[in-house]
């Protein structure tokens, strides 16, 4: 079996869903497992939909732009107006309506159960429409195979309860070859959503990789390959053709926005090569990330990250950052699910470099402010360069304020305004 990830970008308009099923049609005769995302930006936006985001006045607005977005693709893509794909997506519908409606509980557990229904609702489509033009295929609930624990907006996959549940969908293939499934989202035993990180896509199909023994991998991008840096940011990029797998492990950790941080592990555990494609140019050779010895070409690689906040946290009592007052704020981070992107500390103050979220760094202050001064600075940029030079960061600094640097070896993380 093969496994193929595509993204939003990949589904996000009636022509992008034809052109990926003109790609799943030059990909028939062996089995395939299809994971898709949620289509284009609905993520962005059911996570204003989210219990205690947005004031509900709000909703039935911003819920009939999602609507309508999604059935003008389906209008197009089926000319029956009494084609099933409408009652099946009135029912999501009308499941996210209600969801939409819910009381805030727990932000992480409402986020869950709010945003899986783009993916719930972008399969489903793309399901259809394939047995429509004649790929018989499968829609598969992967909450039903990736199980997690209870930690909701980051689960924990419980790799050997997907297995079993993996050993025992191939039991029941019955003959079908094709198998359209969900991104990002997963479960719990006991019948909750849960997510896997944001853009977390790419790792869905590294653990179904990994439980369904694949024969590869692909992911499939709006670039050719795997970038030294971004293409919207940065001028003459250059494509990777070779990227050992621990040298992947390291982009995608510091926020290589290719692939997800957690994807490439599973993978590497049963040596199955992960291909990056183009599904504007699905014939030309993308990059591969494998058993290799050494990243090919040897260039810098440029990954920044936006809208970051840099908070500092200082004891009241005037006391040292020690490892008892660490303990404490790594224990709210956790609490919390807040990923440290970069960390510094010194005697009295520990800084550290998170994606800015105005309601999680609220409930951040609030679990702190007893026992720490608490300052911060919004709407930064993280930039980490792998195998830089002083010339280069000169160039990418360009003058700004450097308000925190890191430097190894071989990696040099800035946070600029």
């Amino acid at each position: 079996m093969k496994v193929f990830k595509f993204g939003g970008a990949s589904v996000n308009s009636t022509s992008a869903v034809r052109n990926m099923a003109a790609i799943v049609k030059k990909n028939l005769g062996h089995p395939l497992m299809i994971v898709v995302s949620a289509m284009g930006k609905t993520t962005n936006r059911l996570e204003q939909l989210v219990p205690g985001v947005r004031p509900k006045a709000e909703h039935p607005l911003m819920l009939e732009e999602l609507r309508n977005y999604h059935l003008q693709i389906i209008s197009q893509l089926f000319g029956d107006p009494s084609h099933p794909v409408y009652q099946d997506f009135d029912q999501l519908f009308d499941q996210l309506s209600q969801q939409c409606a819910q009381k805030p509980t727990n932000y992480n557990y409402d986020y869950d159960q709010t945003v899986c229904f783009g993916e719930l609702i972008s399969t489903t489509i793309i399901s259809h429409y394939l047995n429509s033009i004649g790929i018989s295929n499968q829609w598969v609930d992967v909450r039903q195979i990736i199980r997690t624990n209870h930690n909701y907006r980051e689960g924990i996959v419980d790799f050997e309860l997907t297995q079993q549940a993996a050993q025992k969908f191939i039991e029941q293939l019955n003959g079908t070859t094709t198998f359209i499934t969900q991104g990002f989202i997963a479960g719990t035993c006991d019948g909750h959503t849960t997510t896997l990180g944001r853009e977390g896509s790419d790792y869905s199909a590294s653990i179904l990789s990994y439980c369904l023994d694949a024969e590869s991998m692909t992911i499939w991008k709006d670039v050719p390959g795997f970038l030294n840096a971004d293409p919207k940011y940065f001028p003459d990029t250059v494509k990777i053709e070779e990227i050992p797998y621990n040298e992947a492990i390291e982009l995608a950790y510091y926020g290589a926005s290719v692939i997800h941080p957690k994807t490439v592990k599973p993978i590497q555990n049963k040596n199955i090569v992960l291909d990056i494609k183009s599904f504007v140019t699905p014939d030309a050779p993308g990059s591969q990330i494998g058993p290799f010895e050494t990243i090919r070409p040897l260039t810098p690689l440029y990954i920044v990250k936006h809208n970051q906040t840099l908070l500092s946290v200082l004891p009241k009592d005037f006391s040292f950052i020690a490892e008892d007052n660490l303990q404490t704020i790594f224990a709210a981070l956790a609490e919390l699910n807040i990923r440290v992107n970069l960390m510094q500390n010194s005697a009295l103050s520990f800084s550290i470099c998170i994606d800015d979220n105005e309601m999680l760094l609220s409930q951040l202050q609030e679990k702190l402010s007893n026992q720490f001064h608490l300052r911060y600075n919004r709407g930064l940029r993280l930039i980490t360069i792998r195998y830089y030079t002083q010339e280069i960061i000169d160039k990418i600094v360009a003058g700004r304020p450097v308000l925190l640097q890191q430097r190894s070896r071989t990696t040099a993380q800035l946070i600029v305004q």
